[in-house]
């Protein structure tokens, strides 16, 4: 039981709620554009989406682990614990990696050999960009660019696949729908960087708190948050769903908690904490709207 335990810490599932979220809003967008979704080919993206984000959730623990050794850790950073404090080896991390990349990889080519190339062609760029932030040979997050490689991954590429999925396609018309959860997912991963930042200068990762300190993460998250807010109550007006638009109350919620958090609370695990629900409540209140904007049709 100790080790099961274990395994469910290093899964993080809380954070596998981000994956869903972008499934929905894809799934969303193509329905509002017209096309029909069904449960069974929607469970197949959300099954290449979910594999690859427990893919990155055990890469990033077990090339990371040297670094989690000096991190503060909370519920949404410094990893999971589980090989820093002994509680599983890391072969463990590495095998559920790449057994999870294979499964993810079968779904992709199982996307490829129905005839949805469009929906394949996305689910290796995010198997590519995922394996890329912490795995060798890239490291991307050692190298500076995890932010823009996690937001391009989660914000933009899972919906994409979501919607290729019905589409067949990618369309132009996915592109207003995901810049709030672009904007939310950098604000996001700038927060959950902040407990770290000690850690991370130890580790030698570039990290944009690392480099540019905890005051300008904090003034960029701020900003990109309200840019988040912003775009997110503009997209509820374009929709045009009236009192429907209460869906996305939380997310602007989220964005006034976080500015506080950012501005006047400063411990670190709370500005974490604010980020992780920005961008989970932004793109669950998107998808929310574009479902209610079709149906309302």
């Amino acid at each position: 039981m100790t080790a099961l335990l274990a395994f469910v810490r290093l899964t993080r599932p809380l954070f596998l709620v981000g994956g869903f979220a972008g499934v929905a809003l894809g799934a969303a967008v193509a329905a509002w554009s017209g096309h029909t979704l069904d449960v069974g080919t929607y469970l197949w993206a959300q099954a290449l989406v979910t594999a690859f984000q427990l893919m990155v959730h055990y890469a990033n623990d077990f090339f990371d682990r040297e670094g989690d050794v000096r991190a503060r850790r909370t519920p949404w950073s410094g990893g999971s614990g589980v090989f820093v404090t002994g509680a599983l080896p890391p072969r463990v991390g590495l095998i559920a990696a790449l057994a999870c990349a294979v499964l993810g990889l079968a779904v992709v080519l199982r996307f490829a050999v129905v005839g949805n190339a469009a929906t394949a062609w996305t689910g290796v760029a995010i198997f590519a960009l995922a394996w890329s932030y912490s795995g060798p040979p890239l490291r991307l997050a050692e190298r500076g660019l995890g932010e823009i490689d996690t937001a391009a991954v989660v914000a933009l590429l899972v919906p994409a696949a979501a919607f290729a999925v019905f589409a067949a396609r990618v369309s132009i018309v996915l592109v207003p729908a995901v810049v709030a959860p672009a904007a939310a997912m950098l604000a996001m991963m700038l927060c959950v960087e902040l407990p770290d930042v000690d850690a991370d200068r130890a580790a030698g990762k570039r990290t944009f708190v690392v480099r540019n300190g905890p005051l300008a993460a904090r003034m960029l998250a701020a900003f990109l948050a309200l840019i988040a807010a912003g775009w997110t109550a503009g997209i509820g007006l374009r929709l045009g769903i009236g009192a429907g638009a209460l869906v996305l109350t939380p997310a602007l919620l989220a964005t006034a908690l976080l500015c506080w958090a950012l501005s006047s609370d400063r411990r670190p695990a709370a500005a974490a904490f604010g980020g992780v629900a920005l961008y989970a409540l932004t793109t669950g209140g998107l998808a929310a709207a574009y479902g209610l904007a079709t149906a309302g049709r």
